[in-house]
Parts: C-alpha cells; sequence; structure tokens
C-alpha cells in the first residue's frame, strides 16, 4: 500500500512519492525515515542501472536500423556537430567536477556520491541475493506487461523483439524523466515506432492505451491504499 500511494503522489507531485512511501513506512511500521529513505535510493539506483541496461541492449540489437535513420533524417553537418558537441561535453563535466568550486558542482559530486553509496549498499545488506532476485522479476514484468499491452492493436501485436525493447526504453524514460509521461509518452513511443514502419495513428493509440492503463491502475490502487491504510493498520494493532 506504501508503493502503491507512492505512485500516486508521483502522477500529481513529481518525485514525491519515495518521500511519502518513507513516511508511510515510518508511520504505520517504525521504520526510521533515514534508514527507510536510504533503501528507496539503493533502489532507484538499482532501477536506472536496469534502465541503462535494457537501452544498451536496445541500442545494440537495432543499431543498424537507428543509425540509417539518423543518416538519412539528420544531415551530415548537423550530425557532426552533435557528435562534436557530445565529445566536448563528456569531456568538460570531469574537468568541471574536478577543478570547480561551486555550489552546482559539489550538489552533483554528492549526487554522484550518493549513487555509488546505493549501488555499494546493495553488497553489504544481508538479503542482497533476493533483493536481485526480485528487482529482476520486477523488471520482467515490467517488459511482459508492456509485451501484453502489444497485443491490444492487431498493428502492434507481432513486432520484433528488438522494437519491443527499444520501445519499453524509450517509454520507460518519459515516465522517469517527466511527470509520470502525460502527454510525451504516446508521443515518444508513437515517434520510436514510426521508425520500425508502425504508422503514427497506430503508435499513438498504442501508447495512450498503455498510458491510460498504467495511470488508471496507479489511481484505483493509490486512492484505496490511502483508504486501506488507517483501517488496516489499527485493526492490525489491535490484534
Amino acid at each position: 500500500m506504501a508503493i502503491s500511494v507512492a505512485y500516486l503522489m508521483n502522477v500529481f507531485i513529481p518525485k514525491s512519492g519515495e518521500v511519502s512511501r518513507g513516511i508511510i513506512l515510518d508511520k504505520y511500521e517504525d521504520v526510521p525515515f533515514q534508514k527507510g529513505f536510504g533503501t528507496i535510493i539503493s533502489e532507484r539506483v538499482v532501477d536506472l542501472v536496469f534502465l541503462l541496461f535494457f537501452t544498451i541492449l536496445a541500442l545494440i540489437i537495432k543499431f543498424d536500423v537507428l543509425y540509417d535513420y539518423v543518416v538519412e533524417s539528420i544531415p551530415s553537418s548537423i550530425l557532426y556537430l552533435i557528435i562534436f558537441g557530445t565529445v566536448l561535453i563528456a569531456v568538460s563535466i570531469p574537468l568541471y567536477m574536478k577543478f570547480s568550486k561551486s555550489n552546482i558542482n559539489t550538489k552533483l559530486k554528492n549526487f554522484i556520491i550518493g549513487l555509488k553509496e546505493g549501488v555499494f549498499s546493495i553488497l553489504k545488506m544481508r538479503k542482497k541475493g533476493a533483493f536481485l532476485f526480485h528487482t529482476f522479476v520486477i523488471w520482467g514484468l515490467y517488459l511482459l506487461s508492456f509485451y501484453t499491452a502489444l497485443h491490444a492493436l492487431p498493428e502492434t501485436a507481432n513486432i520484433p523483439f528488438g522494437t519491443i525493447i527499444i520501445t519499453f526504453v524509450v517509454g520507460s524514460f518519459t515516465f522517469a524523466f517527466t511527470n509520470s509521461g502525460f502527454g510525451t509518452y504516446p508521443a515518444a513511443v508513437a515517434g520510436i515506432l514510426t521508425v520500425f514502419g508502425i504508422a503514427k495513428t497506430v503508435g499513438v493509440a498504442f501508447g495512450w492505451i498503455v498510458w491510460i492503463s498504467n495511470i488508471f491502475s496507479i489511481v484505483f490502487f493509490g486512492v484505496l491504499s490511502l483508504v486501506l491504510l488507517p483501517l488496516y493498520n489499527r485493526k492490525r494493532l489491535k490484534l
């Protein structure tokens, strides 16, 4: 129920779900907020690692199609400029972090340190095997739910595995970096499916089907959890 409430909060207030989840565990399960929030951060670090893994896998599987699309769609002069800019940023960030004394650099270093601590905290937990196993199961179910949704439309029911992976990745990024993917999820999914020969109208329809079903379930179970949490715990504490 704490997780359901966290997802509900994230729909309306970006990134507030992690805090609300820690507060609920503190209130009802006597898990200190600092410790509970620390484990949640560890989960988010692992989720980021899995998302990067799927991104790399998608790029490897569909590299030829994506490469041809980029070459055909973007003029060579702009493409070279993008590559140069990417290399420049990749070189500048480490130099900035090493020599700059600004507040932004301090926050950036603290963020990276937090990521590092989150990853290494997994090695110190007592049941790290169970944690990693359930993480694989959760991400497998994420992917399976997306695959199941593809069968809602005949035009998307038989797309190749590589296309499924890269569409799943693009959709996941919109959920991760926007306010629950509102408006951006269908557009992003339609855009990437168009690259692989799926009509834009079909891609948009599929994107809205997936997004609406996700948001509906999040709101339904989130509101239900808000109602049941005090009732369940009052009944449980009496036992």
